[in-house]
Order: structure tokens, then sequence, then C-alpha cells
């Protein structure tokens, strides 16, 4: 039987839609702007702190993983490291910026490199939470 138009033939495993497939793209987008952000702040002179500067690192690295995963593997596993990367690290700047978060403490900060890894995160959290309801539902 063929495929309805404008859908992609279900197979084990893989995602059956191409709202699905663009889902994952932005999720996987979404958490490689967060990785590169943190990158960036690593280089600038997060490296120096000894607990943030190695999860600055290991957000940049694991990052770049999971953005390459939520493509290639089509399973619901990166979906759940979608959701749970960008909502892990957004939790670690609400509480950096509030109650304290090993070295960094104080004001919340919203300068340019903030603002888009926060939205970076917002967008992974959503578009895995749908990619994987969407996928799930079939």
């Amino acid at each position: 039987m063929d495929a309805p138009t404008g859908s992609v033939p279900a197979t084990r495993g893989r995602p059956s839609s191409r709202t699905s497939w663009s889902l994952r793209v932005v999720a996987a987008l979404g958490v490689l702007v967060s990785a590169v952000v943190h990158l960036v702040l690593w280089a600038d002179g997060y490296r120096d702190l000894e607990v943030t500067g190695a999860l600055f690192l290991l957000n940049a690295v694991g990052g770049a993983v999971l953005g390459v995963l939520l493509v290639t593997w089509r399973h619901w596993l990166p979906l759940v490291g979608g959701i749970a990367f960008g909502a892990a690290t957004l939790l670690a700047f609400v509480a950096s910026g509030t109650i304290g978060f090993f070295e960094v403490s104080g004001h919340l900060m919203f300068g340019p490199d903030e603002i888009v890894a926060a939205v970076s995160e917002v967008v992974a959290v959503v578009a895995s939470t749908w990619a994987l309801l969407r996928e799930q539902a079939r």
C-alpha cells in the first residue's frame, strides 16, 4: 500500500511523517545552538572555573553528540535526551542566577549569549516533546 501524499513511509524506529522529521531537525538545531554558546562561553573564561568550566565543556560536547543523534538515530531515546538536555541546561542557568550553582551565583544575566542559549533550550524541549508525542502516537 502506498503512503499518503506528503508523508514518509513508516518504518521500524523511524519517524513516520515529514512533520516528525522536521521537529527532529528543529530539536537538533536547538541543542546544537546551546552547545555552541556553551563552548564559546567556556573559551571566553568559564574554563577557568573548577566545576562550572568542566560542565560547560561537557554541555558543548554532549550537545554536539545529541544533535547528531537526533537526526541520525531515529529512536525515541535521542528525543528524551533533547528534552532532558534542554530542561537541565535551562534549570542550571536559572539556578546559577538565583540561588547559585557551584562557582556561579548572582543575578540572572540576560545578555545575548544567555538569551540565545535559553531560547534554543526551550526550542529543544518543545520540538523534542512534540516529535516524541507524534512518533509514539503512530
